[in-house]
């Protein structure tokens, strides 16, 4: 079998291309170029898909003895991936840039291309289990839950579960490391990438700003209507938010304040107790099935709203192509804009785009 290995230059994706090699396929690595990322004093980049990162991938390729190329992607990217997340923050939704980029550039322009140049399927470093089921391939969860990364993949499709493999959802992190350093890979230590590629200092809000520029307005105590403070911009706020409130004075009871609403159109930015957070309930629109749809009997299922989020015990069942969630246990802090994805067990049934919630009364 021809097989493309999409090639980060971290340790995940290398141990993958060298399963892939002792498994007898046809291997060709491949690193994507999807983001310029700014050189810091130390003569490095920060974030991934770097000039470092092309480089450490090519010195695997060779290791293992493979051809190696570099993909420029990075005008897809910016439209499908960037672009899409910034509009959505100016909407104020909270999007998850790494479902988007796994949704339209790898496992869609890249599989894409590969399935056009003859190759039989697309490998990653993603921790995520296919296994074949009675109706075609289905998406599970990884062995490791710390490291199971099914939730960003809830977007894929059957066709693309096909042409996909992840020969790291059976282990741990720890067992890949060692089989790297037993491979003698130069990646086995590298640090894990945390932050948003194309946004590798962490400042989400300051990249936002650049973008979006200065939207003023008030911040306002959702229990009194008092005015507490002045922002710079909403896109600087997502629902669940704590930190960086700056706002000088404490609630009349000492208790924490969080963001608990954020107004587009008169750029008012709601605080309050925790309490105020809590989603009972859910919409979903622009639904992907990982195997059927789902259909408008209500079934019980999990859900999960955030990449390491805790999944409940829910039921869920089509309307009008949305997906309509009852949360049986509420989840505190859900933003629109977030996916929410379902699982029946390990196994992922699909996910949805976040509409609407309902909170208590």
């Amino acid at each position: 079998m021809r097989v493309l290995v999409a090639m980060s230059g971290g340790v995940d994706s290398s141990v993958a291309a060298a399963r892939m090699v002792d498994a007898g396929h046809e291997v060709v690595g491949v690193h994507l170029a999807l983001s310029r990322n700014k050189t810091y004093g130390d003569g490095r980049q920060r974030g991934c898909c770097t000039l470092d990162d092309a480089r450490d991938a090519r010195r695997v390729a060779d290791k293992l003895g493979i051809p190696f190329y570099v993909w420029d992607m990075a005008e897809e990217f910016a439209e499908a991936v960037i672009d899409d997340f910034v509009e959505e923050y100016r909407l104020g939704h909270t999007p998850n840039p790494c479902l988007r980029c796994n949704e339209s550039i790898k496992f869609t322009a890249v599989l894409d291309r590969a399935l056009a140049m003859d190759f039989d399927a697309v490998a990653t470093g993603h921790y995520a289990q296919i296994v074949q089921g009675s109706a075609g391939p289905e998406l599970h969860r990884a062995v490791d839950p710390e490291k199971d990364q099914s939730y960003v993949l809830g977007v894929l499709q059957p066709r693309q579960l096909s042409h996909s493999i992840f020969p790291l959802g059976a282990d741990t992190k720890d067992v890949i490391r060692a089989e790297a350093e037993a491979r003698g890979l130069l990646v086995a230590q590298k640090p894990d990438s945390h932050d948003i590629c194309f946004i590798p200092d962490g400042d989400t809000a300051a990249y936002l700003r650049r973008q979006l520029g200065s939207l003023p307005g008030d911040i306002v105590d959702a229990e009194s209507g008092e005015v507490l403070a002045q922002h710079d911009g909403t896109y600087a706020f997502t629902i669940g938010q704590r930190r960086g409130l700056q706002i000088s004075r404490p609630a009349a009871n000492g208790a924490p304040r969080y963001v608990v609403d954020v107004e587009i159109g008169t750029r008012r930015v709601t605080v309050g107790p925790p309490e105020l957070l809590d989603v009972y309930a859910l919409e979903g629109i622009k639904p992907i099935w990982t195997t059927s749809p789902l259909g408008d009997t209500p079934i019980e299922l999990l859900a999960q709203v955030r990449a390491h989020g805790v999944p409940v015990p829910a039921r869920a069942h089509e309307l009008d192509e949305r997906v309509m969630v009852e949360l049986l246990v509420p989840i505190r802090g859900i933003a629109l804009g977030q996916a929410v994805v379902l699982y029946d067990g390990t196994r992922v049934v699909g996910s949805a785009t976040i509409a609407s919630t309902t909170r208590a009364a």
